[in-house]
């Protein structure tokens, strides 16, 4: 088995085998061979039904009786789990994922602003605040860059004062988290603060035409980023970060 970096033995089953059946390497049906996989991955059967339980949570595989370990249809995988987001991305799916994720965003974020900058709180200034000064002082450090990003997008649904478009993160979050690390990672990225800035000083303002417009504007921003991503470009996890200044 190949070595993973961060990972303990159980964490790197878990990324071999979903990684594995989200490229496609086991096609929907196939049955799994839990001895023979313990063998070829040299690691304990106990170790191996642990890893294959949280794979069953992210609804990857099932397991019945008379059949065995299974590999689940793609219609019943948790595509929001941030794992099967990874391996997607992994597996030569960022192209569809990130236009996905655009799409979603699209539908979503514009109407966010407009109600963010009519009913934002100080709590919610200070969140966006602090996020934005993050995302500012991060520099090259594109990991510090992306989790300042996904604080801001999170902040921005909390001030919308909507407590199921606050819930909405769960939904965005993992998909943004992957993309910023493909487009902040990559050596042409540019910086996402002043889109940002243009969405926080409107909501500031209690502007909501002026802070949709901005968002609609950041997100045009995020599409032109993504087309950096020419297959086979992206830079893989770790690369190109720098210690924070």
């Amino acid at each position: 088995m190949a070595p993973y970096s961060n990972r303990g033995v159980h964490g790197q089953v878990v990324h071999h085998l979903g990684e594995r059946i989200v490229r496609g390497a086991y096609a929907e049906g196939d049955t799994l061979d839990v001895r023979a996989l313990g063998r070829e991955l040299d690691v304990s059967l106990t170790v191996l039904r642990e890893s294959l339980k949280v794979l069953a949570g992210k609804g990857l595989i099932d397991a019945r009786q008379k059949r065995g370990t299974f590999v689940r249809p793609r219609a019943a995988w948790n595509l929001l789990d941030p794992d099967v987001i990874r391996w997607r991305a992994e597996g030569g799916e960022s192209e569809q994922l990130m236009r996905d994720l655009a799409e979603v965003r699209a539908i979503i974020e514009p109407a966010a602003a407009h109600r963010a900058a009519l009913r934002r709180t100080e709590s919610d200034l200070a969140a966006l605040d602090a996020a934005l000064a993050a995302m500012e002082e991060a520099g090259g450090d594109w990991a510090a860059a992306a989790e300042a990003d996904a604080a801001f997008h999170r902040a921005l649904l909390a001030a919308t004062g909507n407590e199921l478009l606050d819930r909405l993160e769960l939904l965005l979050e993992p998909g943004l988290r992957e993309r910023d690390r493909l487009v902040h990672s990559h050596p042409a990225a540019d910086d996402p603060a002043p889109s940002h800035r243009a969405v926080l000083d409107a909501v500031h303002a209690q502007d909501a035409p002026r802070a949709q417009a901005a968002m609609v504007e950041l997100l045009a921003k995020a599409a032109t980023d993504v087309d950096l991503l020419a297959p086979g470009t992206a830079a893989p996890p770790g690369a190109g970060s720098k210690p924070t200044a």
